[in-house]
């Protein structure tokens, strides 16, 4: 079996609602807020040996509403936030596909973890997904991974289909990052 980089479990971060302020097809990057506790949430799953990577949905491409160098952009500006902080995301996987295409990269089917695994040598089987949506919650199934939904973002929405489904919820990523070493702890 091969084993992330670090020794622990890859976790994968939805970026919109879940490391910055959901802000409905984001492609301006002076407009990126990180969301509250994400810097110390980050810096606890960093501390942990945790290898981190984002995958995020990015339909505004399909759709035509900006280019994939807005969004490329604005990865760019929350990487520059987070490394001011030490905080470093070992790859960035941007879904550009509209709902309607057919693509196996569109949360929750699992191309962007896969690509992660190929490209970074990471063990997807009990991986962690933290995000805002059932999407992102749903992709951990695809991979072996657990499902973690914030409650920023679009995620207060979905608090009702996360207990009826037996999810894990989090205020945020500073409670979701909590979870996880929680659960390392107790595994040992």
């Amino acid at each position: 079996m091969r084993l992330s980089r670090a020794g622990a479990p890859p976790v994968f971060l939805d970026r919109d609602g879940t490391l910055i302020v959901e802000k409905r097809y984001l492609s301006d990057p002076r407009k990126v807020e990180l969301e509250e506790g994400v810097i110390d949430g980050l810096t606890r799953l960093k501390q942990h040996g945790h290898p981190l990577v984002v995958v995020s949905n990015q339909s505004g491409i399909g759709r035509g509403m900006f280019t994939a160098q807005d969004a490329q952009r604005v990865n760019e500006q929350v990487a520059t936030l987070l490394s001011r902080c030490g905080i470093e995301i070992l790859a960035w996987y941007m879904c550009p596909h509209a709902p309607d295409f057919a693509c196996d990269c569109r949360k929750p089917l699992p191309g962007m973890p896969l690509a992660a695994s190929r490209d970074l040598r990471l063990e997807l089987p009990g991986s962690y997904v933290i995000g805002d949506k059932p999407c992102d919650v749903e992709l951990a199934d695809a991979i072996g991974g657990t499902g973690i939904l914030v409650t920023t973002g679009h995620g207060r929405d979905s608090v009702d289909w996360a207990a009826r489904a037996a999810r894990p919820v989090a205020e945020g990523l500073c409670d979701a990052a909590e979870y996880i070493i929680s659960g390392a702890r107790e595994s040992k």
